[in-house]
């Protein structure tokens, strides 16, 4: 047996924005914010590497790699066509084989939307065909 009617809620007012845990847990922590890192500066100054990390990894984030960008000619043909060009490339050393997997991947998600187009043409053919026969 329900509570509540369907799409009310049974405390309408709902706790009030910001007054989450989390949210009360950031607001006493800023406000010894300037101590907290005070400290860090000062332990990490001292030779403790776990303060020195903290510090580090808030102020300069870790880099990500980044794959240098390769142009690649694929050749105006069937998706097949094109995905064995890729693997050729990798073969080749024209392309990584993380760079080729992602190729060969996003050539097999065109070929989902070419199919799906095909359909949607195919059905609209009959749809047209049927009606008018009508």
């Amino acid at each position: 047996m329900a509570r509540f009617k369907k799409g009310e809620s049974g405390n309408p007012a709902g706790r009030p924005p910001g007054r989450g845990t989390a949210t009360q847990l950031r607001e006493a922590i800023g406000k010894e914010l300037p101590a907290i890192v005070q400290v860090l500066v000062e332990q990490a100054r001292a030779g403790d590497v776990q303060a020195a990390r903290a510090l580090l990894d808030k102020a300069l984030p870790n880099l990500r790699p980044v794959e240098q960008t390769q142009a690649l000619a694929l050749p105006d043909g069937s998706l097949t066509e094109q995905g064995r060009a890729v693997l050729a490339a990798v073969a080749g050393g024209e392309l990584g084989p993380a760079q080729g997997a992602q190729l060969v991947a996003a050539i097999g998600q065109l070929a989902r939307v070419v199919e799906i187009d095909e359909l949607q043409r195919r059905i609209e053919r009959l749809e047209e065909s049927t009606n008018g026969d009508s």
